[in-house]
C-alpha cells in the first residue's frame, strides 16, 4: 500500500466528502497541521463535523474553514481566540459540542483503544452532564462519556519515516498522537520524512500501522501571542 505522497493535495485524494467528521491535531496554533487544513479549504467540501481542541484564529488553522462556512459543527474545549467562530455560533451558523479539555483528550483515546465509553467526575452537575448516563463508584457520582472516532484524523509530526512512524517534539505533540489513532483513515504531514529504519524505535511516539498516508510539508508555526520584556539598559 502506497503511504508516502508529494503533497496535502495528493495525499488527501479520494478521502473527503460532504458532511464527514475530521480530527484534526493541534492546540492553539501548535503542532496543527497546515498544508492539510489549507488542502481541505481548497477541496470546497462542506458541512463538517470538526474535532480539535480549539478553532484556530480568524485568518489561520482551521479558522480558514471558519471563513469559508466549510464547518457545520464542532467539538471543542477551547475557542476563546477567535471572533469569526464568536459570530457564526451566536448567530446559529455554527453548532458546538463542548467538553472538558480532559474529557476531550480521553474520548479521542478510548476510540483508538477500543474503549466505547468511560466515566469521569468531571461535568457532573453541569450542563456538560444533562442527557448523559450517570453512575455512582466508591461513593462518588460520575458521568459516562462516549468514545470520539472519524472518518479522517490529519495530524502533524516533527519527524517521519515511510512506514508512517511519527516523532513528535515538545509540546507539538498535544493531541496528535490520540488522534493518530482514532481516525478510521489517519494523514500525517510532517517536517522531516526520513527513510525506514532511521528513526529509533525506542523515541516513536505513533507506530506507522496507524498511519495510512504520510508526506513532508513546509510549515508557517505562527505563534499566537509573542510577549516580550523590554531589553534592559
Amino acid at each position: 500500500m502506497k503511504k508516502v505522497y508529494e503533497s496535502a493535495a495528493e495525499a488527501l485524494d479520494g478521502l473527503l466528502f460532504d458532511g464527514m467528521t475530521i480530527m484534526a491535531g493541534g492546540f492553539g496554533l501548535c503542532g496543527i497541521p497546515e498544508n492539510l487544513i489549507a488542502a481541505i479549504r481548497d477541496a470546497g467540501i462542506r458541512d463538517l463535523t470538526i474535532i480539535s481542541n480549539n478553532a484556530g484564529v480568524d485568518d489561520f488553522g482551521l479558522g480558514l474553514l471558519l471563513q469559508t462556512r466549510q464547518i457545520r459543527k464542532m467539538i471543542s474545549s477551547y475557542v476563546g481566540e477567535n471572533k469569526l467562530f464568536e459570530a457564526q455560533f451566536l448567530s446559529g451558523q455554527l453548532e458546538l459540542e463542548f467538553n472538558p479539555q480532559g474529557t476531550l483528550a480521553e474520548r479521542i483515546r478510548a476510540a483508538g483503544a477500543g474503549i466505547p465509553a468511560f466515566y469521569t467526575r468531571t461535568g457532573v452537575g453541569t450542563v456538560i452532564a444533562k442527557g448523559k448516563e450517570l453512575k455512582e463508584f466508591d461513593g462518588e457520582t460520575c458521568v459516562m462519556e462516549t468514545a470520539l472516532k472519524a472518518d479522517l484524523a490529519i495530524v502533524r509530526a516533527w519527524k517521519g519515516d515511510k512506514k508512517g512512524n511519527l516523532v513528535y517534539r515538545k509540546t507539538a505533540r498535544n493531541f496528535n498522537p490520540m488522534m493518530a489513532a482514532a481516525g478510521k483513515v489517519t494523514v500525517a504531514e510532517v517536517e522531516n520524512l526520513v527513510e525506514a529504519g532511521e528513526l529509533d524505535a525506542d523515541c516513536i511516539h505513533t507506530p506507522g500501522v496507524f498511519v495510512q498516508r504520510i508526506f513532508e510539508g513546509k510549515l508557517e508555526k505562527r505563534i499566537e501571542h509573542t510577549t516580550t520584556r523590554k531589553k534592559e539598559g
